[in-house]
């Protein structure tokens, strides 16, 4: 069930009226939380049953680790929530890929080894909801948060179904308190909750499906070398198809939570307007990127233990959250792009000379655009369907000489959409959303309403589902 189809529409509005119709704040939550498991059966009911494994074995692994007497019985009870559901999550996600690689490295040692093809089903969600779970059993054990006092109120915490297949990655203190309280959104909060969906609708459906998917699609499915210059086309129109395709699910999910009268976290604050790589992933998947931060880089020693095992820490990083996006080493070297990104960085900041000019505006310019000239170079492994595509294309787009695959027209479309989202990146770098539209008329914030759900109605996108329900 994909927000950007008719049937989502139905399926929340009937959610809605009843969330608003029925009056115990306990029988409202119950009713929640059954739809939010209808929403995930849409895709595969068998799955559902993964999801209730993965919830029953952390409610009473986070209640034995808080009982627990002592230390040892404390990480029993953690390392139970670990291997099942990092174990479900290495089958389902890696069982395939670790199969193949051990295949190949069985061949390059003159073994012959022909396993069965694994035919592995990979279920919805199931990175988001894993990463959930752990981060709760772990602040159980960290002494962050205590257990969910009531068992309907942690199921809702990780199927709750805006967040439940592609994020925000939730914190349990994050909507504790939120599920506890007695409350309906207000007429503004529900108001803004609809400009939210309607927001991130429009930049999945019109800019990522309509205006910039089929040059991405041309380019990185191209079966022949390509000239330069459509090698960047293809290059940047999948550097906005990615972003306004998940930046709209995470402001759609925003929106659908604000209208139940519930606050999710930002996921993305303008990205593209990040000058550098640290301040990148403060912007980009926000909470994967703290994840990452609070349960990898800080236990793997963060920044304390002296520069090398900082860089190391960070490489460490980076190459974990490129495999947690897929079962490739496309996604690995993309990781590790980012990561030796870091590093330099890190090195410059506290190594390199200072450059007066570079601290001025046009410098800042310069570095926000070289920022995202790098972060254009590793979606290129992003998006490949395997290393040798990624690298004809990375090859095609510095050397050209090959054939032009694409209309002017779509050039045009291309950089015309890129040039655009850059534009509103920078001018709402250090602001949000919430700000401007709050001090916008009311004339004009109708009129953008009014100009998208046209584009909606109009756009020929092909309803595809969002990129990253496949991690």
């Amino acid at each position: 069930m994909l927000f950007n189809s008719l049937t989502f529409a139905v399926f929340f509005a009937v959610v809605l009226a009843l969330w608003y119709a029925i009056e115990p704040w306990r029988g409202r939550k119950a009713m929640l939380l059954v739809a939010s498991y209808v929403f995930y059966a849409a895709w595969n009911p068998p799955f559902v049953l993964i999801l209730w494994l993965s919830t029953v074995i952390d409610w009473f692994a986070a209640r034995w680790i808080f009982a627990a007497k002592t230390a040892w019985h404390r990480r029993m009870a953690l390392l139970l929530s670990l291997v099942v559901n990092l174990g479900l999550l290495g089958f389902f996600k890696y069982g395939g890929f670790l199969v193949e690689n051990f295949s190949a490295l069985c061949g390059a040692l003159g073994i012959d080894f022909q396993p069965a093809a694994p035919d592995i089903i990979l279920p919805i969600g199931i990175s988001f909801y894993t990463f959930e779970t752990i981060s709760y059993t772990i602040d159980v054990y960290l002494k962050r948060c205590e257990p969910f006092r009531s068992f309907l109120d942690y199921g809702l915490f990780l199927t709750f179904f805006p967040h439940l297949v592609a994020g925000p990655i939730l914190r349990p203190n994050e909507v504790v308190p939120q599920f506890e309280r007695a409350h309906r959104a207000t007429s503004t909060a529900l108001g803004w909750g609809l400009f939210l969906i309607l927001v991130g609708l429009f930049e999945k459906v019109v800019v990522a499906d309509t205006l910039l998917a089929a040059s991405a699609e041309a380019v990185f499915h191209a079966d022949q070398p390509l000239a330069a210059l459509d090698a960047w086309v293809g290059v940047l129109a999948f550097s906005g198809q990615i972003f306004c395709d998940f930046a709209g699910y995470s402001t759609c999910a925003i929106g659908a939570a604000l209208c139940f009268g519930f606050a999710f976290p930002d996921n993305f604050r303008f990205p593209y307007a990040a000058i550098g790589f640290t301040d990148f992933w403060r912007r980009w998947h926000i909470s994967l990127s703290r994840w990452l931060r609070d349960y990898l880089y800080v236990p793997l020693g963060g920044n304390r233990r002296g520069p090398i095992r900082t860089y190391v820490n960070l490489m460490l990083t980076m190459l974990i959250g490129g495999l947690w996006h897929g079962a490739s080493w496309n996604f690995v070297i993309w990781g590790g792009m980012h990561g030796v990104y870091l590093v330099v960085e890190r090195l410059l900041r506290e190594h390199g000379p200072r450059v007066a000019a570079l601290e001025r505006p046009a410098g800042r310019a310069f570095l926000g655009l070289f920022t995202f000239f790098l972060v254009c170079l590793t979606w290129i492994f992003f998006r490949a369907s395997d290393l040798d595509g990624a690298l004809a294309l990375f090859g095609a787009a510095f050397s050209g000489g090959g054939a032009a695959v694409l209309p002017t027209q779509e050039i045009i479309v291309v950089m015309v959409t890129m040039g655009g989202i850059l534009a509103t990146h920078w001018a709402m770098r250090d602001r949000t959303l919430e700000e401007v539209t709050g001090r916008a008329p009311v004339v004009v914030l109708t009129a953008a309403a009014v100009v998208m759900l046209c584009g909606l109605l109009l756009a020929q996108g092909s309803g595809d589902a969002f990129i990253y329900f496949q991690f």
